[in-house]
């Protein structure tokens, strides 16, 4: 069970040969003052775990994750509007930024978070780029005004990191949860044979 809306973590958790199902949750994700952005990132995949467990009707593993974009040390959540898009995609033109996803899994009573850090170089992007950009519609649900699997890519100079992270789902290290929990995916099982 997927407690999430992203189609992204859905694709991806596909890619990985799951029958995925989809119940997402909904939490306050407001930062704390002065949290640090891992710590937040971290602490929202867990929220949305334990507000899952409540709520999803299943025997089988939940997963939840979040993503968090920062830039110098300001959290870029998701925009309100096309105004906010724009002011976080001109922010990140031109320059680095941090990318957290932690994912939480839980089964039959025990829960486990894993957290992966990447980092992404942007272009530099002009104003009508980031315009035409934000009228496609695409940054409107995003952490950080852009989807890296979209047309934000060719934008992208150099990412160090996972780039399943990016996305929203780090495969490595939703496999090594899984794993952790005995959950052994079917490709697993196809790749041993």
């Amino acid at each position: 069970m997927l407690a999430s809306a992203s189609p992204r973590r859905k694709q991806l958790l596909e890619q990985l040969g799951w029958p995925v199902e989809v119940q997402a949750v909904d939490i306050d994700e407001t930062p704390w003052p002065d949290e640090p952005a891992d710590e937040y990132c971290l602490r929202m995949s867990v929220e949305k775990s334990a507000a899952a467990k409540l709520c999803v009707k299943t025997a089988g593993p939940i997963l939840t994750a979040d993503t968090t974009v920062v830039h110098k040390n300001i959290i870029l959540g998701k925009p309100k509007d096309a105004a906010e898009a724009f002011t976080v995609l001109k922010r990140l033109s031109g320059s680095v930024h941090e990318v957290y996803t932690a994912v939480t899994v839980e089964y039959q009573g025990g829960a486990h978070s894993m957290i992966n850090r990447s980092e992404v170089k942007f272009a530099e992007i002009n104003e009508a780029q980031i315009t035409a950009y934000i009228a496609t519609g695409e940054p409107m649900d995003k952490a950080g005004s852009y989807g890296i699997q979209g047309l934000a890519a060719m934008w992208i100079e150099h990412i160090s990191g996972s780039y399943s992270g990016i996305m929203g789902l780090p495969l490595f290290e939703t496999t090594q949860l899984l794993h952790k929990l005995d959950i052994i995916s079917p490709l697993d099982v196809s790749m041993t044979l």
